[in-house]
């Protein structure tokens, strides 16, 4: 079974993020604690993908059209450091 662990910033975010986001994350989490990271691979409806950029060494799963999670694997040990739950931004810059 793997741990997940949240960022305190995330613990801070929480209540503001609406209701179906959150069920959506409890999903989530049910799914990595159990398979681990590779479970969300199997279900299409989480994109999980890694990341580039500042947030290279991470990854990121779609909750919503607009709400992404972004986590780390650490160390290859069933242990999963979730970072941030923020709505995407598709603005062009």
């Amino acid at each position: 079974m793997w741990e997940i662990f949240e960022h305190r910033s995330l613990v801070r975010k929480l209540p503001k993020i609406p209701v179906d986001i959150l069920k959506r994350y409890e999903k989530w989490k049910d799914i990595v604690m159990i398979s681990g990271p590779d479970g969300l691979k199997r279900i299409k409806g989480f994109h999980d993908e890694s990341l580039k950029g500042k947030w290279q060494g991470a990854r990121s799963s779609r909750l919503s059209l607009q709400y992404r999670l972004i986590y780390k694997i650490v160390k290859n040990q069933l242990y999963v450091q979730v970072m941030d739950i923020n709505p995407h931004d598709y603005r062009k810059k």
